[in-house]
């Protein structure tokens, strides 16, 4: 694990570097006299924490900070001490200690601390969740109260995790999956009521798993088998946030990662490509490259 702890008492401008150079892009402004900042980071394998003091600031990403920095997580805040007030989109999050909250890194968002806060921020990559929340929303910036046991329970792990020197791999993989899946009963909306857009595209989504391994799965073909027009398709994935194209490539993508995961060295990486849709290896290898940052034979071969 590798522990960087930056200045106890760091200057605005020191801090919002610290901060940029951990998180991503963003901007900030004091709000009174008395700021005070801080962080520690946290790094292991797949595993990336940081440990944030604040006071009277605000930190916030408008589009432009988005662009500039890699969107393909989410924040998941854990108040330690103090509040904060955490938004994004038309929701807001005003969190004590014990309360998480989760903030979508590809979304404009905004963090105020007006007393003295702590707050633990962990990475989470979007795949660990998706795979998790594929047939709802993920209600960012939404409070998880301290007293909730799911609360309680990730809290500890993630707190246990930063203690853990000597954690492989394997395990700090295993950490993000158990937190996404302790999670999910906080996250996940109610299946009770469900509209009938959300019936559809729950049909939808049913529909490209069973043919997920097809050449030919396409958004027409969705669209005609589940009885709606093209249009009418992408305006469901758009409520979710979604692409349809983008959102089959992905899920093509997890699957194939899962493959990797267990194949063995001499299984041809071409082959595990087109089982799940890829004609052209080239695009497969650079379409998987974008979304996990590494080759599919690196991918593979840390598992081997």
């Amino acid at each position: 694990m590798v522990v960087a702890t930056r200045l106890a008492d760091a200057s605005f401008e020191q801090w919002l570097g610290q901060i940029n150079s951990a998180c991503g892009r963003f901007c900030a402004k004091t709000l009174a006299p008395g700021f005070a900042g801080a962080i520690q980071e946290f790094h292991t394998h797949a595993l990336r924490l940081s440990v944030v003091d604040a006071a009277q600031t605000r930190l916030y990403r408008t589009r432009r900070e988005v662009e500039q920095s890699d969107g393909c997580h989410f924040f998941t805040v854990f108040q330690l001490r103090g509040q904060s007030v955490m938004e994004q989109g038309d929701r807001q999050a005003v969190l004590s200690a014990g309360d998480i909250t989760l903030i979508d890194a590809a979304q404009p968002s905004s963090f105020t601390y007006q007393q003295g806060s702590r707050q633990l921020s962990l990475l989470l990559p979007r795949s660990y969740l998706e795979q998790q929340l594929r047939f709802t929303d993920l209600p960012c910036a939404r409070r998880i109260a301290a007293d909730n046991a799911v609360a309680k329970l990730s809290q500890q792990l993630v707190l246990g995790s930063m203690q853990n020197t000597q954690m492989s791999r394997l395990e700090s993989e295993a950490v993000l999956n158990a937190v996404a899946t302790l999670l999910q009963p906080a996250l996940m909306e109610q299946d009770e009521g469900q509209d009938s857009h959300e019936r559809i595209f729950t049909r939808s989504l049913a529909f490209i798993d069973q043919h997920i391994q097809s050449e030919q799965l396409r958004p027409e073909w969705v669209a005609s088998e589940i009885g709606v027009s093209v249009r009418s398709l992408y305006r469901l994935f758009a409520r979710k946030g979604l692409v349809v194209a983008q959102y089959i490539k992905n899920r093509r993508l997890d699957l194939c990662a899962q493959v990797l995961r267990q194949a063995k060295e001499r299984q041809k990486l071409a082959n595990i490509g087109y089982d799940w849709g890829f004609t052209d290896h080239s695009h497969f290898s650079t379409a998987f490259k974008a979304r996990f940052g590494v080759s599919p034979s690196a991918y593979r071969k840390q598992y081997l």
